[in-house]
């Protein structure tokens, strides 16, 4: 499977399909590619184990912003995501991915730019030690989500514990947060071929409603307990 042959049978749809009919289409379009290309993403995360202890030393910076409750990003503002309960699979995604300029945030594409594959899977390993996320994924969204929710539940299931190490675990995340990562995958600016497809079909309020929603389940965290 390459990354060329994939697109192909998504790239039309027949000239009958539409309102909703276009929707849920895309939507299952949009989930069959991040099925696709799940394993692509593991050569990234599997390549070596973590050392909690070394990267404890590593994320001391880090802590300075994810490690305070409510901490601001100045600008634009926006909440600091928790990193609780966050897959380390996904943390090493995250740090790749600003290191690779995929990701546009001056300060984390500094921090990540003297990273290695180790020191990445290092602090991965450090933050995974807090414990995982506060709840389990659900099937389906519960009984009054926003409309859109079927196009997050493929991967992020129905409260937002994703279905895969792979892809992020929502719930519990900062609203803002949320919905900042959301509108730069649409805009483009921040780079992912499966969020990009999916976010075409969310409106600005779309937007804001699926934030809003999985910022009040259980599930990540900014600090522990000594």
């Amino acid at each position: 499977m390459t990354l060329t042959t994939i697109p192909a049978c998504l790239d039309s749809l027949p000239a009958n399909h539409t309102g909703d009919s276009v929707l849920r289409v895309t939507f299952q379009r949009a989930a069959l590619l991040a099925a696709a290309l799940l394993p692509l993403s593991i050569p990234f995360t599997a390549a070596a184990e973590g050392d909690p202890g070394r990267g404890e030393t590593l994320a001391y910076t880090c802590l300075g912003c994810h490690g305070i409750e409510g901490y601001r990003n100045a600008y634009p503002s926006f909440r600091v995501p928790k990193l609780g309960g966050q897959h380390p699979e996904y943390i090493v995604a995250a740090l790749q991915a600003y290191q690779d300029g995929e990701r546009p945030h001056e300060t984390m594409q500094a921090q990540a730019a003297s990273l290695s594959d180790q020191d990445m899977q290092d602090i991965a390993a450090y933050f995974a030690t807090w414990g995982g996320a506060t709840a389990e994924p659900l099937a389906n969204a519960p009984e009054g989500a926003p409309d859109k929710i079927s196009t997050c539940v493929a991967c992020h299931s129905g409260n937002g514990i994703s279905q895969s190490a792979e892809w992020p675990n929502l719930a519990g995340q900062h609203e803002s947060y949320l919905i900042h990562s959301l509108e730069q995958y649409k805009d483009g600016t921040r780079v992912n071929a499966v969020m990009a497809g999916i976010v075409t079909a969310l409106t600005p309020q779309d937007i804001k409603a699926l934030s809003r929603y999985f910022a009040r389940q259980k599930g990540l965290f900014t600090t522990i307990e000594d």
